[in-house]
């Protein structure tokens, strides 16, 4: 299977651009690099930052509610679209209407449905503000053989959320962010990737939002990790960048550290409090 990410600095505000970036770097990998099966340059899978339709920098809950897309809607289906095209599932995150509500979502689409939805369990700061958190908790789903989970961004710092990920099977976790703390998820995830034996894609924006007088500052460094932590590939600190690499999802599936020790048969859940 073939993995990959895409960092890029979305325009706050701008859907129709956002969307429409993520869509076009699909359709360019759908080109005369694509191998015979007509997979996206060998990808199955990519992933896009947190709120990647729309910039993160709020102000007022009203800019919220003006870029705020359903699912489906024109974010998916557009995105759907390149998907078909490049034979390529993409993660990418949205802020999502359903209902009365709005949430900071992960949103999977292929070329022919929507994989999965996941809607953020900790929101960060000022997102308590703007977005309502997510209620349905953790779920994989299975996709070519692998199985996936979803997070978002500041759900790194709380290691149940992967751990609940992992004990249900996941393979690979696909972390779409928007990091401001430097090293901190970086660091995290290397520790979730060696903590819970999974693969981990980690993409990030980058670049620096200024509102109202307000700054934010991403920090970017994507990265792809193996069971383990080893970085496989990682983005700089600034600029656009999209990298792939091929894994065996099989890979994750022993949780065997030593002759006799097994990350998950070792535990005592009995005895911890949580």
């Amino acid at each position: 299977m073939r993995i990959g990410f895409y960092q890029f600095a979305p325009i706050f505000g701008d859907t129709s651009k956002n969307v429409e970036r993520m869509a076009k770097m699909l359709e360019g990998l759908s080109g005369s690099q694509g191998n015979s099966q007509g997979k996206a340059n060998g990808a199955d899978l990519i992933v896009a930052p947190e709120l990647a339709t729309s910039g993160y920098l709020f102000l007022e809950k009203s800019e919220v509610e003006k870029v705020a897309d359903t699912v489906p809607g024109y974010a998916t289906e557009r995105l759907q679209e390149a998907a078909a095209k490049s034979n390529c599932g993409i993660v990418f995150g949205m802020p999502e209407r359903k209902g009365d509500k709005i949430y900071n979502s992960a949103v999977f689409v292929d070329g022919s449905r929507v994989v999965a939805v996941y809607r953020k369990v900790h929101l960060f700061d000022k997102e308590k503000l703007f977005f309502a958190p997510g209620e349905e908790g953790f779920e994989v789903v299975e996709y070519r053989g692998a199985k996936l989970g979803l997070l978002v961004c500041f759900d790194h710092m709380f290691p149940e959320a992967a751990r609940t990920l992992a004990l249900q099977g996941a393979e690979i976790i696909c972390h779409p962010s928007n990091l401001v703390l430097p090293e901190y998820g970086q660091l995290t995830t290397r520790v979730r990737s060696i903590e819970n034996k999974v693969f981990w894609i980690l993409s990030n924006r980058y670049g620096t939002e200024n509102r109202g007088g307000r700054a934010l500052t991403y920090t970017g460094v994507s990265q792809i990790l193996a069971p383990g932590g080893k970085v496989l590939k990682k983005a700089p600190e600034k600029g656009d960048s999209l990298m792939i690499v091929d894994v065996s999802p099989e890979d994750a599936r022993s949780k065997r550290i030593a002759e006799m020790n097994d990350l998950f048969g070792d535990r005592k859940p009995e005895l911890y409090r949580l």
